[in-house]
């Protein structure tokens, strides 16, 4: 049979590598790389068809012009793995064995590096990974088009050892690894992909989407452990023991942590927190920027941030300013004299701070006699604004020289402090 068609269990020989190239030197090879071509062309076609007319070139999956994504040298691999079925016996299908494999290599080098650069934007050791990867994809790609690398597998495969009932080989174990490497990468590409979309233009129901895109990036990584525990070989129903381990383990040492997760799903299920929402928790006042599974962020007008343990927003108080709504009641104190007459300056006053840009009109602002000081009369102010994510300080002083101004043209002092002293001339 011809080296080309028949299962290469051993390292090629010279004859086989003559008939190899005498193979590639046929009619027929032209043929196979016009099909080969044509599953090129199909590939990028039904690609630029499902990418659409815009592209983006941040895609880890169509890149900036297909031909640079994940998804070109995927697709056109199985169309060509479908056309070597469909013409086996019909043609040598020399080119397809030296093809294939290539195509496989370069599926493998690109989704790697798309999606270790789109995790790892700014790290130097995205390039260090990139070139090793290249490389052992190529030595791979050599080794099985010369028959080396199914007689190295069989080797590997001899190569055994029991854990616990079950016989496991080194093969078993490499394949494993690199199962659990692949699946790591494409749950944490397609978990971003799937949260990136459900996070796209939410509003109101954005916690309900973030707990979605925690649960099914939670879901592809169990699936994913699963799948390459399968590939190694390790029977699953042992996993029993571990899970006992792993119960034990969250019962003492893990306990902390794992209240945190637990309490994150919690908060996002029950919405009493969302992503928007102004709180104070642990005398820090911030607006929610993000609630993970473990913890939450917290950042206050100023700038500062606070990272939060979920735990502690579910054992402890929280104040949340914007629960119901977005409206939150500000105050600001000033003393006038006590000749004023108050039935006159207070209504004026009101009217002032209503026509304050900031300042809604339901509920409406409100003028209190709330003490009698010892240097006049202390009148406080209270007013909503409905947007307090724009802070708070802005808002006060915007009231405060509108109450100023007031009193300056109703020709009303604010008293300071007087003290009166009286000498005593001694007899």
């Amino acid at each position: 049979m011809s080296v080309s068609t028949a299962a290469v269990t051993h390292p090629i020989t010279s004859q086989e590598l003559i008939e190899l190239l005498n193979g590639l030197q046929q009619r027929s090879a032209l043929a196979e790389a016009g099909i080969l071509l044509g599953c090129l062309a199909l590939s990028w076609l039904l690609l630029r068809l499902w990418r659409g007319a815009q592209s983006d070139p941040h895609s880890v999956w169509f890149g900036r012009v297909i031909v640079d994504g994940v998804l070109f040298p995927v697709l056109a691999l199985m169309l060509a793995l479908a056309a070597r079925r469909m013409f086996m016996g019909v043609l040598p299908l020399t080119v397809f064995r030296l093809v294939i494999p290539v195509l496989a290599s370069l599926a493998v080098i690109r989704l790697t590096v798309k999606v270790l650069k789109v995790a790892f934007p700014k790290s130097q050791t995205v390039r260090v990974v990139e070139r090793t990867v290249s490389w052992l994809a190529w030595i791979v790609t050599v080794l099985w088009v010369t028959g080396i690398m199914p007689m190295l597998l069989g080797e590997l495969e001899d190569i055994t050892w029991k854990i616990g009932a079950t016989e496991v080989s080194l093969r078993n174990l490499i394949e494993g690894s690199l199962t659990a490497v692949l699946v790591l990468i494409l749950s944490l590409s397609l978990s971003s992909a799937i949260e990136a979309r459900l996070l796209k233009g939410a509003t109101d129901n954005l916690s309900l989407r973030k707990i979605a895109a925690n649960a099914i990036r939670a879901i592809l990584l169990s699936v994913g452990l699963i799948m390459a525990l399968s590939a190694a070989g390790i029977d699953l129903t042992a996993l029993s023991v571990l899970g006992g381990a792993v119960g034990v383990g969250l019962g003492f040492g893990l306990q902390k942590l794992a209240a945190n997760y637990v309490s994150g799903f919690v908060i996002l299920a029950e919405r009493s927190l969302r992503i928007g929402d102004l709180v104070k928790v642990d005398n820090f006042e911030g607006r929610i920027t993000d609630i993970n599974t473990r913890y939450t962020v917290l950042r206050s007008a100023s700038g500062r941030e606070s990272i939060v343990p979920n735990e502690l927003l579910i054992t402890q108080r929280v104040e949340n300013a914007s629960l119901a709504d977005n409206k939150l009641m500000l105050t600001t104190v000033v003393q006038v004299g006590y000749d004023t007459d108050l039935a006159q300056v207070m209504p004026l006053l009101r009217d002032a701070v209503a026509a304050v840009p900031r300042v809604v009109q339901d509920p409406s602002a409100s003028v209190y006699l709330s003490n009698f000081a010892a240097d006049g009369l202390e009148l406080t102010i209270a007013f909503w604004i409905g947007d307090p994510e724009n802070g708070q300080m802005g808002a006060r002083s915007a009231v405060n020289l509108a109450i100023l101004e007031a009193l300056n043209r109703l020709g009303v002092d604010i008293p300071y402090p007087q003290r009166v002293m009286h000498h005593v001339n001694a007899a």
